[in-house]
């Protein structure tokens, strides 16, 4: 029988089941109810926006979205978006996924926290940071009736959302802090981390090798 929250359903396939059974072992309940709350709110504001992405490469955007923040993908200090962009790629290839797909699931994935570009691009890429919008800063929250928010969050709880998901975003950076330059991770580390002041881009520019 099909698994359905707020009229969305969750896609009956392979990789779906395994994908989510990885995201639950290797991450924690915090990111795996976040997860795949996104994926259901993006998949709402698809629907709502006459968008069609493909739900199997939505929700395999969504579950992997996040997995870079608890598990680096090589000994590559990276950005953690594109830990679990490579993260969802391998896991595809490696299913037999067209190379086409994987590229669309590590895209979405890697631009999942920069601003202005997602919403320009594919359904997918643009509804997985739709959907990270609405479940971290509320974005598109008033859009979606009280009934459906109610739904999903009891299926999905958020408990102490906006603290915890915080505390994981910063144990997840602290030891990589220069990959958060130029993106809104450095905003998280200079809040929380002490001493930590992220490098400005006048800094860069006047502090780069030429004379002028």
């Amino acid at each position: 029988m099909s698994e359905i929250i707020a009229g969305v359903e969750i896609p009956e396939t392979a990789a779906v089941v395994e994908a989510t059974r990885r995201v639950q072992e290797t991450t924690s309940p915090l990111i795996y109810h976040h997860s795949r709350r996104v994926f259901v709110f993006g998949a709402i504001h698809a629907h709502r926006l006459g968008l069609e992405p493909d739900p199997e490469l939505l929700y395999l955007s969504a579950m992997f979205h996040d997995t870079g923040l608890m598990t680096p993908f090589s000994d590559v200090e990276q950005r953690f978006e594109v830990d679990g962009a490579d993260h969802a790629q391998k896991f595809m290839l490696d299913r037999g996924f067209p190379a086409t797909a994987a590229d669309v699931v590590w895209t979405a994935i890697a631009l999942h926290t920069t601003p202005g570009i997602p919403d320009r691009m594919g359904p997918e890429i643009a509804m997985t940071n739709f959907g990270v919008l609405t479940d971290v800063l509320g974005l598109g929250l008033d859009e979606l009736d009280d009934s459906q928010v109610d739904e999903i969050t009891a299926a999905h709880p958020r408990g102490d959302f906006k603290k915890e998901f915080l505390r994981a975003y910063v144990e997840g950076l602290k030891h990589r802090p220069e990959t958060t330059n130029g993106t809104v991770n450095s905003d998280v580390l200079e809040h929380f981390v002490p001493g930590f002041r992220r490098t400005t881009t006048v800094e860069r520019v006047l502090g780069a090798p030429w004379p002028s």
